[in-house]
């Protein structure tokens, strides 16, 4: 009987230790250690621009942008994603009017209305970047999208525009529980999957 709950126990503490793993790998925040505001600690001073990504809970990644925005990390936002119905307007656009309704002027926000995939989110806003000598942003996805984000905006950027991570951390997909879900071990695996072929050269 102590031997079953050993095991018992040693299997539960693998579990959490794998799930904790995958969580944490997944979803790095390059603002964890930062307060609310920016500072002049490094690494948490103020940015050029909050960029949010479409895809899965696009309303919760552009929220998080715009909450960023009125915290002062940034004085500009930028919004990338094109539509997933073709007959209305594009991903980018609606994240711009959920911004306007929340008072950020029009002026303070740049779109990218064609890019229909994660490299092309990063190829295109990072293009938006150089043409307003944006050098520094906040990357804004949601968790279990930030590392691939961060990887595919990150080769593009390379050393000349600095991207800081910073995942959403509950949206409609994703949040402390994914592992009891079979859409949480969907978006885990596929996500991983997708890691792997961005390092072997294949990503889209």
């Amino acid at each position: 009987m102590m031997k079953l709950i050993i095991g018992l126990m040693v299997f539960l503490i693998m579990g959490a230790v794998l799930v904790g793993g995958i969580g944490a790998y997944l979803g790095p925040d390059g603002l964890s250690r930062c307060n609310p505001h920016p500072s002049t600690e490094a690494d948490c001073e103020s940015v050029d621009a909050i960029v949010a990504i479409s895809g899965g809970d696009t309303s919760a990644r552009t929220a998080q942008a715009i909450e960023l925005y009125k915290r002062d990390w940034a004085g500009l936002l930028v919004f990338s994603g094109a539509a997933a119905d073709k007959s209305g307007p594009s991903n980018a656009e609606a994240m711009k009017q959920q911004a306007l309704d929340e008072g950020v002027p029009e002026g303070d926000i740049l779109i990218d209305e064609t890019s229909e995939t994660t490299k092309q989110n990063a190829t295109n806003s990072i293009d938006l970047f150089t043409q307003n000598k944006i050098q520094s942003v906040i990357l804004v996805t949601s968790a279990y999208h930030q590392r691939r984000a961060g990887l595919e905006f990150g080769q593009r950027a390379g050393t000349t525009i600095k991207i800081i991570n910073h995942p959403v951390a509950f949206d409609k997909q994703w949040g402390m529980w994914w592992w009891l879900t079979p859409t949480g071990w969907y978006l885990a695996v596929s996500e991983m999957v997708k890691i792997i072929l961005f390092y072997v050269g294949i990503s889209r």
